[in-house]
């Protein structure tokens, strides 16, 4: 099969998982392609919003559409990391004689809801991301690995931070993108009501298994992406941090550290996914503008500046996708 086909083919098979989500999640289009895009990428997503929005149901829907164990971990301040990882506990034997065995924890699922992240210790959260980046977890010397795909959904609430331990930008630089969960509209709203009142709930059906989604995930490697456009994610990139020549104001005002390299390869890879999602084995410019927003918001810290008067790292963000040209664009206006 060429590049063309198989790209029509994953946009095919992602079309039908969007339309079985539909079928249980309302509206969140926005989200559902965010969270795909991570899946597909081979990264983490971080959901921010007030509860009660269908983050769990979204998560809880996905994964049966995808056929893969899902697990929901509610962190809480006394939440330890044994209670997410397991433990070995002492086990007897037939003849008597007494052994550990290691129990697993809820970690151990393909697709894990990591409910409210803020509101455990760092230490429990410390164990989450290190699964998150190494696949694995090590408990009494020994190293069990965990189960392909794995994919973690984190959420937190942006509203009230008492009683919570806010993600460190270390940390939430292990995230590939940072999704803003938006408040239903008035008929979506009205739609929400009418299929969670009714007799029987909707539900939806398995598209896609394990096997699948990593030969996916492979494809979205596979992308080609031009040097013109790579050339533009790097300028991009270097343009948050403030002591790069010829950065825009807003950043050299309001930005006190900038995006890391983390933040390239989410663009590039995200890039690729909405590639292939339109059908496409090759990377636009508008590929990567349009995973902007979700891959650079979290990796900007803003300086006292820019706390100071409540500027947003969306505003910066969209500044900079004004103001930082294209090599065509920069190529023009020098033969100009």
């Amino acid at each position: 099969m060429n590049p063309e086909d198989r790209a029509h083919q994953f946009r095919d098979l992602t079309r039908q998982i969007v339309e079985q989500i539909g079928k249980v999640v309302v509206g969140h289009a926005e989200i559902v392609q965010g969270v795909l895009t991570c899946l597909f990428s081979g990264g983490h997503a971080l959901l921010e919003g007030v509860p009660g929005l269908g983050k769990t149901l979204l998560v809880k829907t996905l994964s049966e559409c995808l056929d893969l164990k899902f697990s929901r971990i509610q962190f809480t301040p006394d939440l330890m990391p044994a209670d997410i990882i397991g433990t070995n506990i002492v086990m007897e034997g037939p003849d008597g004689r007494k052994y550990f065995s290691f129990q697993r924890g809820p970690l151990f699922g393909q697709i894990v809801l990591a409910d409210e992240v803020n509101r455990a210790t760092p230490k429990t959260q410390s164990a989450l991301l290190e699964a998150m980046q190494e696949l694995a977890v090590t408990v009494g010397g020994v190293t069990h690995q965990l189960e392909r795909p794995f994919f973690v959904l984190a959420t937190q609430n942006p509203i009230e931070m008492e009683g919570t331990y806010p993600l460190p930008e270390a940390q939430l630089d292990r995230f590939l993108l940072k999704l803003k969960v938006k408040y239903p509209s008035g008929d979506e709203l009205a739609e929400i009501i009418d299929r969670t009142t009714r007799a029987q709930e909707p539900t939806a059906r398995k598209v896609v298994g394990a096997a699948a989604l990593e030969e996916m995930k492979l494809l979205v490697r596979e992308v080609p992406i031009a040097g013109a456009v790579k050339e533009y994610v790097s300028a991009l990139v270097l343009s948050t941090h403030p002591d790069h020549p010829g950065v825009p104001e807003m950043v050299r005002r309001f930005v006190r550290y900038g995006s890391s390299p983390r933040g390239a390869q989410a663009l590039v890879l995200a890039g690729k996914t909405n590639a292939l999602l339109d059908g496409r084995f090759n990377v636009s410019f508008d590929d990567v503008r349009a995973a902007a927003l979700p891959s650079l918001r979290h990796r900007l810290i803003l300086s006292f500046e820019g706390e100071a008067e409540g500027v947003e790292p969306d505003v910066i963000v969209e500044d900079l996708l004004k103001k930082v040209p294209t090599p065509g664009d920069r190529a023009a206006a020098f033969t100009h």
